[in-house]
């Protein structure tokens, strides 16, 4: 094992894959902060927001709230728009003496005097050709009041809650007139004003706007996709601030409710703008807005989450009693030609008056989402948490592993945002983070493939024709822990040889051979690798393997028996494939020892192999070569047998092998074909037999050779015992059993 250089390793392999991950998390942490724009971020978080509308928006109808339609209908009954103001007017008293309604608001800019009547040229004669006759003067002014159709629609205005709606520029120079404003620029104190602000506006005719006193301004927030996500509640022109026409038909609502700032910190003069306060005879009402004083519109459902009534339907009398009694009516228009439509998370094509109809609704359940202060701060502590997180902390050599985190990571970001959404009423931006999780993800999972495979690369090379495959991953993962050089370990090594080989090759022609023995060495080592074993070398027929090296194994021992059993058994599987191809069966020995012995690469400059050297390794083919001599399949030294605990041995014999003066014990995996008292009877045997009590060794031995004809170890211990009958033994008689074969 080489000397481990830790920091000095990892900066070399994981480096670079470091550096490329803060990158990103540096990168999306500035766009979180605002430090700069990247537009697909802003795309996703748009997308991400427009899927939670949809999934949570309710899908009801707020029947508090109606549309007037001035729809296809209205215009082919009624004419075409804009009408007489005299028809509004009589629109008005409907509304409020028939109809009995809250608060009326106009989606709507009356900008431009109503010459429909024929008043001003009646004026113009009056003051020309018919100057002097004084019976025409007379008549017009008895008609005039009822030709005045601005007076009279403003006449039906005045007394009423009507809010008229008027809108903000930055082109065209001001026209009309609006209303006082909402409150002082100076409202705001020493806060940072962060409103809109515009340069001119368009406004009613100034006799409307009089009498009607309110009026708010309809302008959207118009994102970068084209869509409506937001309405400035609040907005600054010149020294004065304004409400949108949603905020004034609330406050109509309420008694002309007063409107205040709040401010996320009342004592940090920087601190943006938080809700705006909305005072009522019931109460507070705290609306949530950002720093631009907009709020996010809480979308209902798709077009339609309001009761539309036909404008013609109203004063023909064709809606049913009571429709409009206490309801807040806003009055705007679905008419393809009067182009009032929005892009909408919810539909690309939204009628505007619907837009503000939900923003009431959403004021007054209190159900207006907002984006919290801290959001910024929030978005950039998470991605660093869960950026260091991934680069530092994730398993990235575990490649399932890592997966799995990721994918938790990102349900969990996914799930937080959403139940934030849903519970808070805060929309917090995760696109930045989700694709942190992604990018990083990618990034890992990228380099890994890529460039520590050349490490998997090498080690597959040095380690891939010994070593299982599970095992060189194992390996790639601290390569600094492993090299092919020389080194002193216990192991545990495994011979195992064909039985009468050399026979069965006569009887076979040489491709058929090759065959055979290509699928039997084929087979056993599959058996091998499955048990983490490490394969030396075939040597002709027989196979070669260790385990314990190069990758520790506590459990070596144990593998290399589960090994050895598990070749027994494929090898019943390909003696039956044998015969039917017509070809010999196969028998094998296997000797299992463990101990201390040399593992690393040697050999030459002309040819190395890695392989183990030692007395354990000798021991081990000696113990092979006794199968033949106990007629057994398996094998186990004494060291071998005392290391796995949980499968069943007998002792079959204590011997002293060729090369080695010390005596071992030898066992063998309990046959599966014996049964269990077969076990006792035979140490009961083993028992007498080395206490030289012959005959209850030799009638144990008898019932064995009885019932297990086959075992040719019992007829073994039997002559053995008729031979040392009339021999006088030494009284200190080890029982051992001496084998010069190799």
């Amino acid at each position: 094992m080489s000397t481990r250089e830790p920091l000095a390793f990892t900066l070399k392999r994981s480096g670079a894959r470091w550096a490329l991950g803060l990158a990103i998390v540096l990168a999306l942490a500035g766009h979180a902060l605002s430090r700069y724009d990247i537009r697909f971020i802003d795309s996703l978080d748009a997308m991400i927001y427009d899927a939670k509308v949809r999934l949570f928006m309710p899908r009801t109808t707020d029947t508090r709230i109606v549309i007037l339609d001035i729809d296809e209908k209205s215009l082919a009954e009624l004419g075409r728009w804009p009408w007489d103001r005299a028809r509004m007017a009589a629109l008005v008293d409907t509304l409020f003496s028939r109809e009995r309604i809250a608060v009326l608001g106009f989606d709507m800019v009356f900008a431009q005097a109503d010459a429909s009547s024929g008043l001003p040229v009646l004026d113009e004669l009056a003051r020309g050709a018919l100057a002097d006759d004084a019976a025409y003067r007379q008549a017009l002014d008895r008609l005039a009041p009822r030709l005045d159709y601005d007076q009279r629609f403003a006449d039906a205005l005045a007394g009423h809650p009507v809010v008229l709606g008027f809108y903000f520029s930055n082109r065209d120079a001001s026209s009309g007139a609006i209303p006082a404003p909402l409150m002082s620029a100076s409202a705001f104190g020493a806060h940072p004003l962060t409103l809109f602000d515009w340069t001119s506006y368009g406004g009613n005719l100034p006799v409307l706007q009089q009498a009607a006193k309110r009026a708010g301004y309809f302008n959207p927030v118009i994102d970068f996709d084209g869509s409506v996500r937001r309405v400035p509640l609040v907005t600054a022109f010149r020294d004065g601030v304004y409400g949108a026409l949603s905020l004034e038909v609330i406050r109509a609502l309420f008694g002309d409710a007063s409107v205040t700032p709040v401010f996320d910190d009342a004592a940090d003069p920087s601190a943006p703008l938080a809700a705006l306060a909305l005072t009522t005879p019931r109460g507070t009402r705290t609306i949530a807005v950002d720093a631009n004083g907009a709020a996010l519109v809480p979308y209902r459902g798709a077009t339609g989450s309001f009761p539309y009534y036909s404008i013609a339907d109203v004063l023909a009398q064709r809606i049913p009693a009571n429709a409009l009694t206490g309801k807040i009516a806003l009055i705007g228009t679905t008419a393809p030609g009067l182009m009032d439509q929005r892009t909408t998370p919810v539909g690309e094509v939204y009628p505007g008056v619907e837009v503000n109809a939900t923003l009431i609704g959403g004021m007054l359940d209190g159900t207006i989402r907002f984006r919290p202060p801290f959001a910024p701060a929030l978005q950039a502590s998470l991605l660093a948490l869960a950026g260091l997180a991934m680069i530092f902390l994730w398993p990235w050599r575990f490649p399932a592993r890592a997966t799995m985190l990721s994918a938790a990571l990102f349900a969990i970001v996914v799930a937080a945002d959403l139940l934030a959404f849903a519970r808070l009423g805060w929309s917090i931006p995760t696109a930045s983070l989700l694709l942190a999780v992604l990018a990083l993800y990618v990034l890992n999972m990228s380099y890994g493939y890529f460039v520590e495979a050349r490490a998997k690369r090498h080690f597959a090379t040095l380690f891939g024709q010994y070593v299982p495959p599970e095992l060189v991953e194992e390996m790639s993962r601290h390569p600094e822990d492993y090299s092919m050089a020389g080194r002193r370990a216990e192991l545990t090594v495994l011979f195992c040889d064909v039985l009468g080989f050399t026979a069965i090759a006569e009887t076979l022609e040489p491709e058929a051979l090759a065959r055979l023995m290509n699928e039997y060495l084929g087979t056993m080592t599959e058996v091998i690798r499955a048990h983490r074993g490490t394969l030396d070398k075939y040597i002709g027929d027989a196979i070669m393997g260790f385990w314990g090296a190069p990758v520790d194994d506590p459990e070596h021992a144990r593998n290399a028996v589960a090994a050895a059993l598990g070749m027994r058994a494929a090898l019943v599987e390909l003696n039956r494939t044998l015969m039917a191809r017509g070809w010999p069966t196969l028998w094998i020995g296997i000797g299992i020892n463990t101990g201390p012995m040399t593992v690393g690469d040697m050999g030459s400059h002309v040819r190395k192999a890695y392989t183990v050297m030692g007395d354990a390794v000798n021991v081990a083919a000696r113990l092979e070569g006794l199968t033949r001599l106990f007629d057994i399949d398996i094998i186990v030294g004494e060291a071998t047998r005392e290391q796995v605990k949980d499968i069943v041995f007998r002792e079959i014999d204590r011997v002293r092998v060729k090369g080695r003066v010390a005596p071992i014990a030898v066992f063998e995996p309990q046959p599966t074909h014996e049964h269990g008292d077969a076990l006792a009877r035979w140490h009961a045997a083993l028992a007498h037999y080395r206490a030289r009590e012959w005959d209850e060794a030799q009638t144990l031995l008898a019932t064995l050779a009885a019932q297990y004809p086959e075992r040719q170890v019992y007829a073994m211990y039997r002559k053995r015992i008729d031979a040392l009958r009339g021999v006088a033994l030494p009284a200190d008689w080890d029982c051992v059993s001496e084998f010069d074969a190799k």
